[in-house]
């Protein structure tokens, strides 16, 4: 049988008792990169989608953000930025940084309640049907310092140039 088609899928929803949605997972089950960043309106709109109420460790996030405009998925917007953790200028020496890469692709790992591993399928297919299977956004730190709950992050997106002065 084909890896994704119908009849694979069928086969598979019949001995699991349930219906089930082949998926091809691009790098396995792994986390892609070294921090996670998700809003708490991303998880705020997938628990609405699923119809449950979730927990945020279900997306194992490093960081999680407030955002001033509440609009579910808005990392994506975020892609090749930067974000500086507590200072408006990133050449601050003790900004931390971190360079936006890529969006977060999730695995059914977001389907298991971090307290008890019982699986809610909801979950990852509500992220797969509104929003291409992705939720968050991951990136690599470009400069350490510490962080802090309340702290003000600040976003150089990566269409602003940044002006320098030569001497």
């Amino acid at each position: 049988m084909p890896a994704f088609g119908e009849d694979l899928a069928a086969e598979v929803g019949r001995r699991y008792g349930a219906p089930v949605e082949m998926m091809q997972l691009k790098h396995g089950i792994f986390d892609d990169a070294s921090i996670s960043v998700i809003a708490s309106d991303t998880v705020r709109e997938i628990a609405r989608l699923a119809g449950r109420s979730l927990d945020i460790r279900r997306f194992r996030p490093n960081v999680v953000v407030r955002l001033l405009r509440s609009v579910p998925f808005q990392e994506d917007e975020w892609l090749g930025g930067v974000l500086s953790f507590g200072k408006k200028d990133d050449d601050d020496d003790d900004a931390p940084t971190i360079a936006v890469t890529m969006r977060d692709v999730r695995c059914s790992m977001v389907n298991l309640d971090p307290d008890t591993a019982t699986p809610a399928p909801e979950v990852l297919k509500a992220v797969v049907r509104v929003h291409q299977n992705t939720a968050g956004i991951y990136g690599t730190v470009t400069r350490i310092g510490q962080l802090a709950v309340g702290q003000t992050i600040f976003l150089r997106a990566a269409t602003e140039k940044k002006e320098r002065g030569t001497s």
